[in-house]
């Protein structure tokens, strides 16, 4: 895995900026923040917790706010057809954790990935949806996946596997970091250290430019 370059050094200031910039400065064009920066708090019906293994309506609209669309016929899958089946991977899951503690090998063969398997056989769902339905249920186990990042990391044939073991390279250095930086930035640690790598590695591939870089 290749990290993005504000994370290649020792100096925080870049990667900082590059946060702010993403979760808390609106947008010059609109006025608003990003919907990205919704993403980890966005809980309209107060059953996010309560609806853990279970995928929802609230799923389905919180996966737009990272910029993609679930057609209706999928939709109505996801949350008729083989909505007990997904439960019941989400189940096998288990509770969120963080993935920096999973001392064993994500495999095909994972639960996880068993999951995310499933959610891309499903009418209308590709690679880069399903790990953003993953990553709403599991946000500290799952990282998101989409070709920007996966071209900024290096990542694009395996993703979470090589996240994993470089969260876990010398005693856990990175995903310290990651949470460090999180709260430089002034995060709630409602967003997981997996966020925090993701956007650093998006808004590179997005060619934001961060104050103090360099």
């Amino acid at each position: 895995m290749r990290l993005p370059k504000v994370l290649r050094g020792e100096d925080d200031a870049a990667a900082v900026d590059v946060l702010h910039e993403y979760f808390t400065r609106r947008l010059v064009k609109t006025g608003y923040l990003r919907t990205g920066a919704l993403w980890d708090t966005f809980d309209p019906s107060g059953r996010r917790e309560a609806d853990r293994d279970v995928v929802t309506a609230d799923d389905l609209v919180a996966v737009t706010l990272l910029s993609v669309k679930i057609p209706a016929q999928g939709a109505l899958i996801l949350l008729g057809d083989r909505r007990a089946e997904l439960s019941s991977l989400l189940r096998e899951v288990g509770e969120d954790r963080d993935l920096a503690g999973e001392s064993d090998p994500l495999t095909e063969e994972s639960p996880v990935s068993r999951l995310e398997a499933a959610l891309t056989e499903i009418h209308g769902i590709g690679r880069t949806t399903a790990t953003k339905l993953v990553a709403r249920k599991r946000p500290r186990l799952f990282p998101i996946y989409d070709r920007v990042i996966g071209l900024q990391m290096g990542t694009t044939t395996s993703h979470t596997e090589p996240i994993r073991v470089a969260l876990r390279e010398n005693d856990g250095e990175l995903h310290r970091r990651l949470a460090g930086l999180r709260a430089k930035a002034g995060l709630a640690e409602s967003v997981p250290a997996l966020r925090i790598l993701d956007v650093l590695a998006w808004m590179q591939g997005k060619k934001y430019t961060p104050n103090g870089a360099g």
